[in-house]
């Protein structure tokens, strides 16, 4: 099909069609971490069932995303779009309807899959209606603000809902806004299709499923069922076998999945370890705040939401604001700055001064907002600058993809800490909880100070000249 770009009135529409599609996402990520104590409390979930209720939807967001960037390019992006909003509403309505903590899960990847697709096809979508650099930029520049904002929005949405309604209506919230997105989709968005389209690599596609799927169960249930567990022993086995088949088999496909070559990039390969810190750490940074806030402290959950808020608004400006920055001053000391904020954030946390809400916490969470809302743009501008137009954009990709991943890895890691540490003892118990945390936050602290670390070896003269080659 012959790409065209649509008018003007055509290409706000589709924008703001692209933006609808991330802002919920966005929501759904901060305003159900103030949700889970709610959700514990109804469903009798323990601390890995509510790490489960985050990481179904990530793993299946982050082990699709690419898959369904390639089926829109051969399909169409439309239709696609127009079944991600469809699958996201039908998963958000069943979660809703959830009888039992294992529906919710099950339905929770129900969603994560319509997730999956609305990302790559939406960005796909923005960047064919604005060929021209500059409009490209802002157009790109208000697409990531869409989902800084569902961000921003989601703690203070989460808590309001629950401490209400309940915590049922946070997905219910997804049909209006799903159905008036179809309806615009089918109206507005026009019709795209790549000249050139990936092939589908089914077996690479299978594997990444069986390898994120089997780690992050090994890594949530280890704490409960321990290291001797059959069923432990045969995930770590699966974990082996498909990474081992997931190389052999990328490495001889004409159109893999995963191109493997671009990891030898040192300054692409670096920011996607970066891009896997940062998100881990912000993945496990709003499930124990979220926790924290409202066992042993004792919060409602819309006062968790209220000092949840901040992170998320200073996350949300950052985030627009960094390529300007990183002109001004550079991206090596702004990549340092995020590190150190980061891990100055976690070290604070770790410390007992902490156990009630003041000045100290307000700052944490500051903190960890500006490290995130610096260092997330900066990798993935790192990891796509200077690469080839026919490789930038899978390049993007991958690092969403990984960026997704780190984030399910880090909710499962840390939470496997904490469950480890209160050795069956309740999240009210305030002693208990800060014993057991304090080792989740030294691991965060070590991911920020990574971040650094990474900002000054990827920034290096060495890294570029290897790009240019």
């Amino acid at each position: 099909m012959t790409e065209r770009v649509p008018g003007t009135r055509q290409r706000r529409v589709l924008l703001a069609v692209c933006c609808g599609a991330l802002l919920p996402i966005g929501i759904d990520i901060t305003a159900i971490n103030v949700a889970l104590p709610a959700m514990e409390a109804e469903l009798g979930a323990t601390i890995a069932g509510m790490q489960w209720v985050l990481d179904a939807y990530s793993l299946a967001m982050a082990a699709l995303m690419l898959l369904f960037g390639s089926v829109g390019d051969r399909v169409g992006r439309r239709l696609v779009l127009q079944i991600g909003f469809a699958v996201f509403t039908a998963g958000s309505v069943l979660c809703a309807l959830a009888p039992s903590l294992e529906s919710l899960v099950a339905f929770r990847v129900v969603q994560g899959v319509g997730a999956a697709s609305l990302s790559p096809v939406s960005l796909s979508l923005v960047a064919q209606a604005f060929p021209g650099a500059a409009e490209r930029a802002r157009a790109m520049g208000a697409w990531m603000s869409a989902y800084g904002l569902g961000l921003a929005v989601g703690p203070f949405l989460g808590g309001l809902f629950v401490d209400s309604v309940g915590w049922r209506p946070l997905f219910w919230l997804n049909l209006p806004v799903g159905l008036l997105a179809m309806v615009l989709t089918a109206r507005s968005v026009p019709e795209s299709r790549a000249a050139r389209p990936r092939r589908l690599d089914v077996v690479g596609q299978l594997l990444v499923i069986v390898f994120l799927g089997a780690l992050a169960y090994a890594i949530i249930e280890v704490p409960h069922r321990g290291w001797a567990d059959p069923v432990i022993a045969g995930c770590l086995a699966l974990v082996v076998v498909s990474s081992g088949g997931l190389l052999w088999w990328e490495r001889r496909s004409s159109e893999p999945l995963l191109e493997l070559d671009l990891l030898r990039d040192p300054r692409f390969s670096g920011a996607i370890v970066g891009g896997m810190s940062v998100f881990g750490t912000f993945g496990g940074f709003f499930f124990l705040t979220s926790l924290s806030l409202q066992h042993p402290q004792g919060l409602s959950a819309l006062q968790a939401g209220l000092w949840m808020l901040p992170t998320s608004i200073v996350l949300g400006v950052c985030s627009p604001l960094a390529g300007r920055l990183a002109e001004r001053y550079g991206t090596r000391r702004l990549l340092v700055t995020a590190g150190l904020a980061l891990a100055s954030s976690a070290a604070l946390l770790a410390l007992p001064s902490v156990a009630a809400p003041g000045i100290l916490l307000l700052v944490d969470y500051l903190l960890f907002g500006l490290g995130v809302g610096l260092a997330a743009p900066l990798l993935i501008s790192t990891a796509v600058s200077g690469l080839p137009p026919d490789r930038a954009g899978f390049a993007s990709g991958l690092f969403t993809t990984a960026g997704r991943s780190g984030f399910a890895l880090g909710v499962a890691v840390l939470g496997a800490i904490l469950a480890a540490g209160l050795r069956q003892r309740p999240l009210s118990h305030v002693a208990a909880f800060e014993e057991a945390v304090r080792p989740a936050w030294c691991l965060v602290a070590a991911g920020g100070l990574a971040v650094a670390l990474l900002g000054v070896l990827i920034t290096a003269p060495r890294p570029a000249r290897s790009r240019a080659r």
